[in-house]
């Protein structure tokens, strides 16, 4: 059989693979001065005329990335950024989104990643969440700025020009960032400048979406950085002749530090493009050489639902490296694509645990070989009760093979060891509602992942599904409280339940609203959809609506969402109105089977 190769691995054989993850790791400390900007001019000395960053017809080497990093480091200190402030950078994938958050680097300054996807009450919370001090802003996200009101001096504002120049966004003073650096100095800054700025320091944050409320601003630090491309490029053996292919956003954890901390440790190329596009895909893998791909399951699947061409093997694409990637389509997309190793993956932007499947064992997430060689451990939770499941000591409980439970990782905290440390967010209130305590015994204290995972008798763990009061859609954590509280004064409004519903086809869940409305008042699908559009991204709006006569709760008070889950949005089983979400048209249309067929539900663009 071509493509995936299926063989027995032992126990012994994984975690050799692992100890080398384990080992890069644990070579970074909390303490050390040795930084990602450290990491930058060092490649750049060993690398100079290797391409490091690719995106249409620029190519960028490892000494022309680190003087034009310099470049912008020297023009943010002319904008008054020096070490221990926060600056946010809000812009697409392309060259200039490293060039930016790798300078603020070089100044000690940490980079707050925001999702290109806010605007309104989110964008204002993540300003004020990270305490940003400036904006760097690409000109294709200029009009977010129109939903917010900013207070005098509150940002200073840098515009990141973009080809072709677009609209400014008004009443918003913007500095020609670009403009400003292209006359700075060229060569390295001294390190004084970052002297205060040591492993444990953040050098980005990335927002995430929890269980509850909006966003939280997950701290990422330069020795964790570092510790997942050392850890990554010894376990998978990447080189410096190896090609990354970018096409997920860079503002979140998966591309902004797994992929680009493992290329820069490699010294590999990154070909960065703006989204993934189905047509361009192959087309660019051969075009740029790629050899390495981060994906997720939505990438698959749309590539494989292309028409069958002779060239589906003729390419370097070896290696893939994502979560997502279900049972059901591993095997056939391996053999007809010539991928020799899938590597598929579990973890979080603000985990202190994670898997990843170095045995290429189709529909797992990883293995875990020896219990007493990682801090992971899966208990079992009661999704009815939404709740754990405990001893008769209070104690939580270890799953069996075969058993589904959450996944949580034991917290360490021993000195001068960075790895198993819970980092956390910029909200201390955040950060302790992701802590169990007391979990196996008296004062211990464990990470909450979310997620419900599986685990075989040879060590093999399975995803199973988000808990509760998340789900994921568009490769993105949806929170419903989140997704609530943005629509709860939807006029004429009595109660409203959200939910993720499985979509035949998809990944994750799409979003489904159970809407009751008061007495008399007539559910009207057009202001709805407008104040969707108004409150959240389009990915959190959702997709489905169901008007109920009355809501279904605990006796607790508190909705139901289980069986509105296993039962939908199928018009045989629900004898109720229901709607879907309409773009085309701006509003949510009665679900009828023609409809559905009628719309294409897109995660990416083709």
């Amino acid at each position: 059989m071509e493509g995936i190769i299926m063989t027995t691995v032992t126990r012994e054989q994984t975690q050799q693979k692992l100890n080398k993850l384990s080992a890069a790791t644990m070579a970074h400390t909390p303490l050390q001065r040795y930084t990602v900007a450290d990491r930058l001019e060092q490649q750049a000395v060993t690398f100079a005329d290797r391409p490091f960053l690719i995106e249409g017809n620029v190519c960028l080497t490892y000494a022309e990335v680190n003087a034009r990093v310099n470049q912008l480091a020297n023009a943010a200190q002319q904008c008054g950024l020096i070490a221990g402030d926060v600056a946010a950078v809000m812009m697409d994938n392309r060259i200039e989104f490293f060039l930016v958050w790798l300078g603020l680097a070089k100044l000690g300054v940490t980079a707050a990643l925001l999702n290109t996807n806010v605007t309104g009450k989110a964008l204002a919370h993540a300003f004020e969440a990270t305490d940003a001090k400036a904006l760097f802003i690409g000109d294709e996200c200029l009009a977010a700025l129109s939903s917010v009101e900013l207070q005098p001096g509150q940002l200073s504002l840098h515009r990141i020009a973009a080809k072709p120049v677009q609209t400014l966004a008004k009443d918003h003073e913007l500095t020609d960032f670009l403009a400003l650096a292209d006359s700075a100095c060229r060569d390295n800054l001294p390190a004084l400048l970052r002297q205060s700025i040591v492993g444990e320091t953040s050098v980005f944050y990335v927002f995430t979406s929890g269980t509850t409320g909006l966003p939280k601003a997950a701290k990422v630090s330069h020795m964790k950085w570092l510790g997942v491309g050392d850890g990554m490029r010894d376990m998978l053996e990447y080189d410096s002749n190896d090609v990354f292919y970018c096409v997920l956003p860079l503002y979140h954890g998966a591309a902004g530090m797994s992929l680009t901390s493992t290329a820069l440790a490699s010294g590999s190329s990154i070909v960065v493009r703006r989204r993934f596009s189905v047509s361009q895909f192959w087309p660019e893998v051969r075009k740029y050489n790629v050899t390495v791909c981060q994906y997720i399951g939505e990438i698959c699947r749309y590539l494989i639902n292309q028409a069958p061409s002779e060239d589906d093997k003729h390419h370097n694409l070896r290696k893939m490296m994502g979560a997502g990637l279900g049972a059901d389509m591993w095997q056939a997309f391996t053999e007809r694509f010539g991928i020799e190793h899938i590597y598929e993956g579990w973890s979080a932007t603000e985990a202190n645990t994670s898997l990843i499947n170095v045995d290429n064992k189709i529909g797992s997430c990883g293995r875990l070989p020896f219990a007493d060689k990682t801090n992971a451990q899966l208990v079992k939770y009661d999704v009815e009760a939404d709740d754990y499941c405990r001893d008769s000591n209070g104690f939580m409980i270890p799953c069996q093979p075969g058993e589904t439970g959450e996944m949580i990782g034991m917290i360490l905290d021993i000195p001068n060891v960075g790895a198993g440390r819970f980092e956390g967010y910029t909200s201390a209130e955040a950060t302790n509602k992701k802590i169990l305590r007391g979990v196996f015994s008296e004062g211990d204290s464990w990470w909450s992942s979310g997620d419900l995972l599986r685990r075989d008798a040879d060590g093999y763990y399975y995803f199973i599904d988000r808990i509760g009061d998340t789900y994921r859609w568009k490769s993105e954590n949806v929170s419903t409280q989140e997704v609530s509280q943005a629509l709860a004064d939807f006029s004429g409004l009595e109660m409203l339940n959200i939910y993720g519903v499985r979509v035949p086809g998809q990944e994750g869940r799409a979003g489904m609203a159970a809407v009751v409305m008061q007495p008399g008042v007539d559910f009207e699908p057009r202001r709805f959809y407008q104040l969707t559009e108004q409150r959240l991204p389009r990915y959190a709006a959702p997709l489905f609506v169901r008007l109920s006569q009355q809501a279904d709760m605990t006796a607790t008070f508190k909705l139901r969402k289980v069986d509105l889950q296993r039962q939908g949005y199928s018009a045989e089983s629900i004898d109720e109105p229901l709607f879907v979400r309409d773009d085309h048209s701006a509003t949510y249309q009665p679900l009828t089977t023609a409809v559905l067929e009628q719309l294409q539900i897109a995660v990416f663009e083709a």
